[in-house]
């Protein structure tokens, strides 16, 4: 007798379905429940017109019960995402992206009799720099008596962040976080400022319809009302009209200007690139790639060019969106995430299983940290051990920068506070990693002083 599969943690929720992985491979199962509202979105030609615009993730049909769980009415094979982000990791044009391609589908499908019955962003992942729509489950049969299902959760999950960031022009990460079902009307109206109720939209869309859904009682949310195509058109183009004015204008970046003045050290940047290039080139069947503190990606892009598909990773919000900006022109094999590596994405949700931590996703054959131990260890108090054990546990091979402590940077930084770090020294360093790591190479950075290791994780 077959085993039955449990679904995967984080899909629980949809009873038309959910996701499993099987034989390493992860498949969706759609439920007899959900039978007739698949089978129009298929038949009426609007899952190939998704496919055909690059909107929706493809799939291929499998004819077998294979999580033998009952129910069952058919399995779909999806193409593979090759790294599952989260919303509280984007930077502000990431989720308006994401933000605009949920309202894009809504009217896509709207022609052929459906509508999108959720707006969560956890729907969207990314190809490269390009979002896609992942979840095939969220189109049901449109029905004009009722109004849109899914309007509150894109206010709350969308607009609320979008508004926040774009009004007090800081980055909303750890507020995300704290709301990862959409942050509630009520608290963006309270925080919103007063001048934003003279956009039309957005007190229609923030400030009235919070006050509206106070007074409503949650059972009268799904009351029946007359609401055309017509209407339902008019209401997502509102929305997206909203959206697009919106803009980040973050304050300026500590490290905007990280590059430009790396150049004036001699010749460090060029000697920098061609040691990884070197380094990297030793290796073979590399496969996947991430660069954790690294800014607007310059050395990312070294993995990308060999065709590598690579995370690059900053605590730096305005950073993260200038990469992404420049990503999506030329669509390289880079996905920019804004995660600080002191304190990396949890594991949430319900049994703190819903939404896996960085560290369980993130599983890579090469990763860069360059010019990032020292603001670790200085900026951070974070012990050479610990951050040896970060990267230990998402990578088989690191390429990484000692920065000594004679250093103009950590002399700077130590300007600020006291000097207590007798156990920053080389031989510290080299210690600890040899813990988790075998040196392969080592290559002192031209005349700076820097020294650049190349590092296998202990089998």
């Amino acid at each position: 007798m077959q085993q039955i599969t449990t679904p995967l943690p984080a899909s629980y929720r949809d009873p038309a379905g959910f996701m499993f992985e099987k034989d390493g491979r992860l498949y969706r199962q759609v439920n007899e429940v959900f039978q007739k509202d698949f089978d129009h979105f298929i038949k009426s030609g609007c899952y190939d017109q998704l496919i055909e615009k690059k909107l929706l993730i493809p799939h291929t049909e499998i004819n077998e019960n294979l999580s033998q769980i009952p129910g069952y009415f058919k399995t779909l094979l999806p193409e593979k995402i090759p790294f599952i982000s989260y919303p509280y990791e984007w930077s502000f044009d990431m989720l308006k992206d994401a933000a605009l391609l949920t309202l894009q589908i809504a009217k896509e499908v709207l022609p052929f009799g459906l509508v999108l019955k959720d707006a969560t962003p956890f729907n969207i992942q990314w190809r490269n720099a390009t979002p896609v729509f992942i979840d095939t489950l969220s189109f049901e049969k449109y029905n004009p008596s009722q109004p849109w299902i899914a309007y509150r959760q894109f206010c709350e999950n969308f607009l609320s962040p979008l508004l926040l960031m774009h009004y007090y022009k800081q980055p909303l990460q750890a507020l995300q976080l704290a709301y990862p079902d959409g942050i509630p009307l009520q608290l963006t109206k309270s925080m919103l400022p007063w001048k934003s109720k003279f956009s039309l939209y957005t007190y229609l869309h923030i400030h009235l319809h919070a006050s509206i859904a106070a007074k409503q009682p949650v059972k009268q949310e799904s009351s029946k009302t007359a609401f055309s195509e017509k209407k339902f058109r008019s209401l997502v183009e509102s929305l997206e009209s909203l959206v697009q004015t919106l803009q980040w204008k973050g304050k300026t970046s500590t490290w905007e200007n990280y590059y430009q003045e790396a150049t004036l050290r001699d010749d460090y940047l060029e000697v920098k690139k061609a040691i990884i290039v070197e380094m990297v080139d030793t290796l073979s069947d590399l496969h996947s790639g991430a660069d954790i503190g690294g800014n607007e990606g310059e050395f990312s892009m070294i993995l990308a060019q060999k065709n590598i598909p690579t995370i690059t990773t900053d605590f730096d919000h305005s950073s993260i969106n200038k990469l992404y900006l420049k990503l999506k022109k030329d669509n390289t094999k880079i996905l920019p995430l804004v995660m600080d590596v002191s304190n990396p994405s949890p594991s949430i949700g319900v049994n703190n299983e819903e939404r896996d931590s960085f560290m369980q996703r993130a599983r890579v054959d090469i990763c860069f940290a360059l010019a990032l131990v020292h603001h670790l260890a200085i900026g951070k108090n974070i012990p050479f051990e610990k951050i040896a054990v970060f990267f230990s546990t998402i990578t088989r091979y690191l390429i990484i920068e000692f920065v000594p402590k004679t250093d103009s940077k950590i002399a700077f930084m130590l300007q600020q506070k006291k000097d207590i770090y007798i156990n920053y020294t080389e031989e510290n360093f080299i210690r600890s990693f040899e813990e988790k790591f075998i040196v392969l190479k080592k290559k002192a950075i031209a005349n700076s002083g820097r020294t650049l290791y190349l590092m296998k994780k202990h089998a």
